[in-house]
């Protein structure tokens, strides 16, 4: 029996946990269909910037017409995405994307504290008061995209639901500068993920499963069935992928799949169903090992000596 990949995400009922997520292969009609094709369940839209709205710049125009061209060309759930910081008119984009036909709206907050005088209180403020205001022009589902960086993110990411919040994307990548030397200048420096970054949401969401009422994905890190499949352990709903779709084509999602149909077959489930949750913090047989006692593991007996170190490989 072919093992069962569907799952359901802020509502919505998907074949599969695998989500393309936001990059420039869900910024093209023609990108968007092979992503279908080869199996993506869902697709995020790239990002309008909430800069790009106050400067009244023709990208956010471009944005909505994409979203209703993609609703015209795809027979899966299309997510449109906002990037912001602060409330402002600016959020009525929100409402115009809902009309050109998103399924639902993913809410980007990336925002860096660099005032010596913004305290945590502040940012943690900020940012539910934008996610309220978002949440006010909306009646489809809302996603918030959350940095991990918060003193107590477990609190944070259920006040946030609290706020308006229908799911929980963990996490976003802050993508730092380089400096060039050469020019005395700074330049961005994006760079892919690994499968190692993966690890800071699935703790994050083992430790939410069940505890808050929103749907958790995890996004950055995702390169394998392997590592979509430990997110559904961990309690997420779905797993959210863009570098290793960007280094390996759209393709790469039909192996995806089929690789998470056989492993899960061949270990006895049915469905995503009784994997979904099985090692979440609710239920471990070890909850610390999420906690500090697998720091302490870490440090003390993981790596006995440091020539052990050559034995670890980045990926290619």
């Amino acid at each position: 029996m072919t093992a069962d990949l569907s799952t359901t995400y802020l509502g919505l009922a998907l074949d599969s946990p695998v989500v393309a997520s936001s990059s420039p292969l869900t910024g093209t009609i023609d990108e968007l269909r092979k992503l279908e094709d080869a199996g993506v369940a869902a697709v995020v839209l790239p990002s309008v910037f909430q800069e790009k709205i106050v400067h009244e710049g023709d990208e956010p125009d471009r944005r909505l017409d994409l979203v209703a061209d993609a609703k015209g060309a795809l027979g899966i759930p299309v997510i449109a995405s906002l990037n912001g910081t602060t409330r402002g008119p600016w959020v009525r984009h929100a409402r115009l994307f809902q009309e050109a036909g998103a399924d639902a709206l993913e809410l980007n907050v990336y925002f860096l504290a660099t005032d010596i005088e913004t305290t945590s209180t502040m940012v943690e403020l900020q940012h539910l008061d934008l996610v309220e205001a978002v949440r006010g022009e909306l009646s489809i589902p809302l996603a918030v995209k959350m940095s991990p960086y918060f003193n107590a993110f477990a609190h944070m990411a259920d006040l946030v639901v609290r706020a308006g919040a229908d799911g929980i994307v963990m996490f976003n990548r802050f993508y730092q500068p380089d400096i060039d030397l050469d020019s005395g200048e700074l330049r961005a420096a994006p760079s892919p993920s690994v499968s190692q970054e993966l690890r800071t949401a699935l703790r994050w969401i083992a430790v939410l499963h069940k505890r808050v009422e929103a749907s958790l994905a995890a996004t950055g890190g995702i390169h394998s069935a392997r590592d979509a499949l430990k997110v559904i352990a961990a309690g997420g709903d779905v797993a959210m992928m863009a570098s290793a779709l960007l280094m390996r084509g759209p393709d790469h999602i039909a192996e995806v799949l089929r690789d998470m149909r056989t492993w899960l077959g061949r270990n006895g489930y049915e469905s995503l169903t009784r994997l979904r949750g099985s090692l979440s913090h609710r239920v471990s047989n070890d909850p610390a090992g999420f906690e500090r006692s697998m720091y302490m593991e870490a440090i003390t007996n993981s790596i006995k000596d440091a020539r052990e170190l050559s034995s670890f490989h980045l990926p290619d």
